[in-house]
């Protein structure tokens, strides 16, 4: 294979360009820190507290395209007392936010489950807000054997 003067002029001034800007061809993965700053950021500042959130997910996950999650808020979903959103997180993730579920009163419970995908072995987070402000949180650690978004 060939290249004309102007695509070998191309070709090295887009890799110049390249190494100019600092892009890295490795995958971003989020530190601990980052979803812990999204988990703070979602609690207003306030330190979650353990207690009424339940996580629900497998020890191990076999493949980490689709691992199975819950979460369950212990409330009684009154008007003067109720869960107001949850959030998940996975600490290792590219993007450490997974969802957001938002409940209300007509809600009747606070639980929730969905599917994620986990790039490797991390802890996920479940954070929920109440409507008084308080935020309670639980964690559970996932060891991801296949798969998943990120080798």
């Amino acid at each position: 294979m060939t290249f004309t003067r102007r695509e070998a002029f191309g070709l090295g001034a887009g890799a110049a360009v390249f190494l100019a800007t600092g892009l890295r061809l490795d995958p971003a993965v989020a530190a601990a820190e980052d979803a812990m700053k999204s988990v703070m950021d979602f609690a207003g500042g306030q330190e979650p507290a353990a207690g009424k959130v339940t996580l629900s997910a497998p020890e191990i996950a076999e493949n980490g395209n689709t691992v199975p999650i819950s979460v369950s808020v212990d409330s009684p979903m009154t008007a003067d007392d109720y869960v107001a959103s949850v959030m998940i997180v996975a600490a290792g993730n590219p993007r450490p936010g997974v969802a957001t579920f938002k409940f209300s009163p007509m809600s009747g419970v606070a639980e929730a489950s969905t599917r994620m995908r986990l790039a490797k072995t991390q802890k996920v987070i479940a954070v929920a807000k109440m409507n008084s402000g308080a935020v309670f949180m639980d964690s559970k650690e996932v060891k991801v054997t296949i798969g998943g978004c990120g080798g």
